[in-house]
């Protein structure tokens, strides 16, 4: 079980890594790479914050679990 929730974490924290580059794009704060078509478009933004999001419930739900290590 301890196996799951440390994949489930790394998980998570890519997630949230990818979401925030997402949303980077989007708003056109982050212009890499130049050729990207995710640039200065707002619904990778907003899509990049639903998986930050998502990332956040994962890492949260794999520290915290059922209280059993």
């Amino acid at each position: 079980m301890l196996f799951i929730r440390i994949v489930a974490f790394v998980l998570g924290l890519l997630a949230i890594a990818m979401g925030l580059l997402w949303v980077g794009q989007g708003t056109g704060v982050v212009m890499w790479p130049a050729e990207s078509f995710m640039l200065a478009d707002r619904t990778w933004a907003i899509r990049g914050a639903i998986l930050a999001a998502v990332g956040c419930i994962v890492v949260w739900l794999a520290r915290h679990g059922n209280g059993k290590a």
